[in-house]
Order: structure tokens, then C-alpha cells, then sequence
């Protein structure tokens, strides 16, 4: 499904962006692996040792304006071009309501969530366009567009604003052929969820499952959005979630 193209997974070094690694590279994908943690990037490819010549890896913060440009350029010099990106890089930043958010708590989300994306689409897109089309997937949520959860207000914020930017991307480059998706995963094992087995019960319990997700669930619904296999699907906000958003208690 993804054999020969180039594929950048950003947030790669951990949960559904390692997972996404490991998926993509049994599935014959060259990957250009990008996170903060070279380290945790390391392990990532280390652990995928038959793949390991279609694998670089990228050190760096999607926050950093350069950021989105030096990992395209990246693709471009270990495989010659890009033909999909998984953007999943993401962080929750600090809980509460928002009279007592300061400012730049606000703007560390909005920027690490939804100002990357702008940056990601920008670099990424004319590398598509250079290869004849391609695939676009976004990391949303189900928070802040089916549910609204106290706290989470510049999380919300910046998950649904991914939904507009990828709605605007896919109508601008539909006839380009470039497809524009965002994956919006429910209650997933990942670091960010921790490890506190009675939070994990109560997510679970708001999902029509009964349980949260493994991150590699989550890759797959990735894969087949940034494969021919979705090959009719843009402009989506695609639910993941294991009904969450349609369960009430």
C-alpha cells in the first residue's frame, strides 16, 4: 500500500507516530522519521533493522519555524522527494479553565497543534505538487469537535482549527492531486494518556468499546487515509474513536 513512497512521520519517536513507523516500514514505505528525542528516534529505527535503509531521522521541534522546510529538505535528499505526511506531532500543554490560562500557555498549544500544521502544509504541499500529487494526513481530535472536555480549552482550540485548515487544503489542491485528511483518534494508550489505571478506566468508560485505543489502531486508520486505499477520501475529518463520540454513558 505505501511501498516505494516517502512518507515523514512527525511525533515519530513514541505511541501512534512509533507505531505508525513500524506499520509503514512492513509495508515497504521509505520513512523520514522526525521528534524532538533523536535518542527515542534511534530506538525507533533500531528496532526495524530489515527497514533501517529507508529510514532517516529528523531531530527537532514542530514549534520551530524551520522546523516544517529542513524535514521536507530532508526527504528530498535521503529518498528524492515526499509523497505523504503523517503530522502527528502534538501536546496537551497545561489543564485548566481559561481565566486562569496565561498567555503563553496558550500560545505554546496553539502553535505546537495548529500553527505547525500551517508550516507543515506549506513546505510539504510544493514537494507533492514536485511528484505529481500526494497525501496529506493531521492529528486532530474528537475533543473540541464532537465533545468539549473542561480544561482543554486550547487543546480544543487548536485540534479543530486542524479540521478548517485541512477543509481549506483539500478544496485548494483537489485538482492537484494532493488529498487533505484529519484523523481524529479517540482515548489512546500512549505516554501522553500516563499510566494511572483508574484514568484509563474512566476513559474507556467514554467510549461505546469500553476501552482505549493501541496506538497501532490508530496507524492503521493513518495508513489507509495516506494510501491509494483512500484514494477518494479528502477534506475528512475522519473519527477513530471507538465511539466516542456517540456514547452518552
Amino acid at each position: 500500500m505505501l511501498t516505494g513512497k516517502t512518507v515523514l512521520i512527525t511525533g515519530a519517536s513514541s505511541g501512534i507516530g512509533a507505531a505508525a513507523a513500524r506499520l509503514f516500514a512492513d509495508k515497504g514505505a521509505n520513512l523520514v522519521l522526525a521528534a524532538r528525542r533523536e535518542d527515542r528516534l534511534e530506538e525507533v529505527r533500531n528496532a526495524l533493522p530489515e527497514a533501517a535503509g529507508r529510514i532517516c531521522i529528523f531531530a527537532g521541534d514542530v514549534a520551530d519555524p524551520d522546523f516544517s522546510e529542513n524535514s521536507v529538505r530532508a526527504a528530498e535528499e535521503a529518498f528524492g522527494g515526499l509523497d505523504a505526511a503523517f503530522n502527528n506531532a502534538g501536546m496537551l500543554g497545561d489543564m485548566g479553565p481559561v481565566p486562569q490560562m496565561t498567555l503563553q500557555s496558550w500560545n505554546e498549544v496553539v502553535t505546537t497543534n495548529l500553527t505547525s500544521a500551517f508550516l507543515a502544509a506549506k513546505h510539504q504541499i510544493p514537494a507533492m505538487l514536485a511528484r505529481g500529487g500526494g497525501s496529506i494526513v493531521f492529528t486532530s481530535s474528537f475533543v473540541g469537535h464532537t465533545i468539549g472536555l473542561p480544561g482543554m480549552a486550547a487543546y480544543a482550540a487548536a485540534k479543530a482549527g486542524l479540521i478548517g485548515l485541512t477543509q481549506v487544503l483539500a478544496v485548494e489542491h483537489g485538482a492537484d492531486n494532493i488529498r487533505v485528511n484529519a484523523l481524529l483518534p479517540g482515548g489512546t494508550k500512549t505516554e501522553m494518556a500516563g499510566d494511572d489505571p483508574a484514568f484509563h478506566d474512566y476513559v474507556a468508560g467514554l467510549h461505546a468499546l469500553k476501552r482505549m485505543a493501541a496506538p497501532e489502531e490508530i496507524a492503521k486508520a493513518a495508513m489507509f487515509l495516506l494510501s491509494d486505499a483512500g484514494s477518494f477520501v479528502t477534506g475528512s475529518a475522519m473519527l477513530c474513536d471507538g465511539g466516542n463520540s456517540i456514547c452518552k454513558g
